[in-house]
């Protein structure tokens, strides 16, 4: 339990410290705001002029006390970390030890890569079932008083920022702060899914027993054994019915292919599956 613990803060820090990456490296020379607590401290920033990374820290401790207030105790110890320790490494990146940044006149450039880049470090850490605070919170509030479904609450927030961003600053960082806020949101799904999507496979071979001694002995994992009768052959046949990750998808159908080379196989993606070895029910509601 403790190295699947250790596990999982390690790849949210990894996810937090390339996002902060790509915050700012490419998005905050140019003063883009792609949503989240971290846009609307760019656009406070022109105002205020205080770090970003400063700034970052109290719009997430208001937007932590609204949660308490409107949502409730919602937010675990893991989610906390991952705000904050994004924080930290923003202010690191940007004052504390401030590393080279993109300061080009291609806007297009700092929009793609920062939003790219801090796209996959904000998806590793949801993957980890962390989140980075900011809007999630804004969304689940607008979800608790005004149903509004929890994707649609976070791109509007997001938008917002978008264009608060064109006020603060000028007309064309706005509208690629909004473009940004598209890119981030399909790239952070495509990633998700990447990492995320696991696999049911249905199998009919005439060696089921060594199909099932795999499975059960070599890859721990459990099957079902599904009676079934061929439509054209009139024939009683059993399929194995099993879950596997997309790792153990691959190796699956090269030990089918060694033993059973004739063998039928189906194979279905699915977003979720609960239970032995994969996610339990906190990590999904």
């Amino acid at each position: 339990m403790k190295k699947i613990i250790f596990k999982e803060y390690f790849f949210a820090t990894i996810g937090a410290l390339l996002t902060a990456f790509g915050l700012a490296v490419f998005l905050m020379p140019h003063d883009i705001a792609c949503g989240g607590a971290n846009g609307l401290a760019i656009v406070l920033n022109s105002v205020i002029h205080v770090p970003v990374g400063i700034l970052m820290y109290g719009v997430n401790i208001i937007l932590f006390i609204l949660s308490f207030i409107f949502i409730g105790k919602e937010f675990g110890a893991k989610s906390i970390y991952c705000t904050f320790i994004l924080n930290f490494f923003v202010d690191m990146f940007d004052r504390i030890l401030p590393i080279p940044k993109y300061t080009g006149n291609d806007m297009f450039l700092a929009v793609f890569f920062g939003v790219v880049i801090s796209a996959a470090g904000m998806a590793i850490t949801f993957s980890q079932n962390a989140s980075t605070g900011g809007t999630d919170i804004i969304a689940k509030i607008f979800n608790k008083y005004f149903g509004l479904s929890l994707g649609i609450g976070l791109l509007m927030s997001d938008l917002i920022i978008g264009l608060l961003a064109g006020i603060a600053y000028d007309p064309t960082v706005g509208m690629y702060s909004i473009v940004s806020v598209i890119i981030n949101g399909l790239t952070v799904d495509f990633i998700i899914r990447g990492i995320t999507t696991d696999v049911t496979m249905m199998i009919i071979s005439e060696k089921k027993k060594e199909i099932l001694e795999y499975i059960l002995k070599d890859l721990d994992r459990g099957a079902s054994l599904i009676n079934a009768e061929g439509a054209y052959s009139g024939q009683k046949k059993q399929f194995i019915y099993v879950a596997l990750s997309r790792r153990e998808k691959n190796e699956m159908i090269h030990k089918i292919q060694s033993i059973d080379p004739d063998a039928f196989i189906t194979v279905q993606p699915i977003s979720t599956v609960i239970g032995y070895g994969f996610k339990n029910f906190k990590q999904v509601i």
